[in-house]
């Protein structure tokens, strides 16, 4: 049976690459530090010209990996069970026309997705379709509709109370709209709250930080242009504002996130790289009392790139950083006003100028520890955190390697003796090549056929050194 990549390039004209690590500062032509490229799917292969957001589903059956990608005409579907061999599994088109921003996000099995198409409401469908695809890639439908709402900007679900809010809406001034997802397939409209103005976009969550006044309430933490507001959701007929807050310099309050202590908000203000000249700038507000929020600090970046969407994973900031691609940074000493970047991935190669080009979103909520990337120009682009070196290759100095990065044969050498058995397998495990006897204290491996790529080759069953074909 032929592997997966060689398939999709017999019966496709379009480049996709795969498995590339990032070495030297590079990966597959894109700019890197401690990230390596898994696998790309152009927008050509998707039939689109532009892409927007991005999210993720993982099935519960059976632990597969779904990346769900935004164009500016529907929404693709990608296996990403295999990172290396992606496989595009097709599209859901529009409800409308075609536009620039579209959005998804998921509760249990069900994808929303929302549209700044004319009257495009919010389109319902089932993931599990996703199973079973037949020669893909295919048209999707949608499985149900919401007509609630026309166009909205954003959508934020939380799957703790299974309610939608759809932002930036035509309905109630484009303030935060509810509607209850507990039937996917029935969702059912709860009314909205427009006191607060237009939301672009927000964060909803059962609160459990330190202001304990609030413990246990739905608080939605709004992005709402001009300012920051915090609102009471727990009660859908009577919404309140808790609390606003502004900054300096603020140009477009656009984007922010939670960390998980509920404590700390990191928030994108959109277009102040823009209209004032500013390095990336990512602002920290401090929440411990909602009813009095205060600017903590102001995080710098190392480029000029405009921030767009940021997401906490633990510890760490993962950034769109658009031209400046996927910035990644260590937040554990947050609360000591420190923020430092630990690595990056940038799909945009032409610069790291302010503007918007590059990397609208990402998403790194799964557990294989796979990120997606999803660039306006570039397309699907999936990557993860470099390897480390084991334990067992930084003790095993008896046995050389090279050379490494190595393009036809390896060299394995023994100063300590014979070597009894040697494995190379991929990424996945697979075994690509095992030799249980070894006849000298210098033996040459041929890895011509492999792909480039990572591999690890296994030395007497307890000695592991990393290898990279190029």
């Amino acid at each position: 049976m032929k592997p997966l990549l060689s398939i999709l390039l017999a019966c496709t004209s379009f480049a996709l690459f795969a498995q590339t690590p990032c070495s030297n500062g590079t990966a597959g032509g894109f700019a890197c530090n401690d990230y390596d490229l898994q696998s790309q799917i152009p927008l050509s292969t998707m039939n689109s010209t532009r892409a927007n957001d991005s999210w993720g589903w993982t099935d519960p059956l059976d632990g597969k990996e779904y990346a769900i990608m935004c164009l500016i005409e529907g929404v693709a579907f990608i296996d990403i069970s295999d990172p290396v061999n992606p496989v595009y599994l097709g599209k859901l088109p529009s409800h409308g026309g075609s536009s620039t921003w579209r959005d998804a996000k998921t509760y249990g099995n069900f994808a929303f997705v929302v549209s700044e198409d004319s009257g495009h409401g919010m389109q319902i469908f089932d993931l599990t379709k996703l199973r079973d695809v037949n020669n893909p890639p295919v048209i999707f439908n949608e499985d149900a509709h919401y007509s609630g709402f026309g166009s909205a900007h954003n959508i934020v679900i939380n799957e703790e109370t299974a309610y939608a809010y759809g932002v930036g809406t035509t309905a109630n001034g484009g303030g935060p709209h509810f509607v209850n997802i507990q039937d996917p397939l029935n969702p059912v409209n709860e009314g909205g709250y427009a006191a607060a103005g237009y939301c672009h976009d927000a964060y909803v969550v059962i609160y459990n930080g330190p202001d304990t006044d609030y413990s246990g309430r739905e608080i939605l933490f709004g992005s709402n242009e001009t300012e920051v507001v915090i609102i009471d959701v727990t009660d859908k007929t009577n919404p309140q504002t808790i609390s606003t807050i502004d900054y300096n310099n603020l140009e477009y309050t656009h984007q922010g996130w939670l960390t998980e202590d509920h404590r700390y908000f990191l928030l994108g203000d959109e277009q102040d790289e823009i209209n004032l000249g500013l390095d990336t700038r990512t602002l920290v507000f401090d929440f411990e009392d909602l009813d009095n929020p205060t600017l903590s600090f102001e995080h710098t970046g190392e480029t000029a790139a405009t921030d767009h969407n940021g997401f906490v994973k633990g510890d760490t900031f993962y950034l769109s950083n658009n031209a400046a691609g996927l910035r990644v940074l260590d937040i554990s000493e947050i609360g000591g006003g420190t923020m430092t970047e630990i690595g990056y991935f940038d799909t945009h190669i032409e610069n790291n100028e302010a503007g918007y080009n590059g990397a609208w979103s990402v998403y790194p909520y799964f557990e294989s520890g796979n990120i997606v990337i999803s660039d306006r120009t570039q397309g699907f682009v999936l990557v993860k955190k470099s390897e480390p070196l084991g334990i067992s290759e930084v003790s095993a100095s008896e046995v050389i390697v090279f050379p490494n990065p190595a393009s036809e044969e390896i060299v394995l050498q023994s100063e300590a003796g014979f070597i009894n058995k040697a494995v190379i397998v991929d990424i996945l495990g697979n075994i690509l090549f095992s030799e249980d006897v070894l006849t000298s204290e210098e033996n040459r491996i041929d890895i011509s056929n492999f792909s480039e790529g990572i591999y690890f080759l296994i030395i007497n069953n307890t000695i592991t050194k990393k290898i990279i074909k190029k």
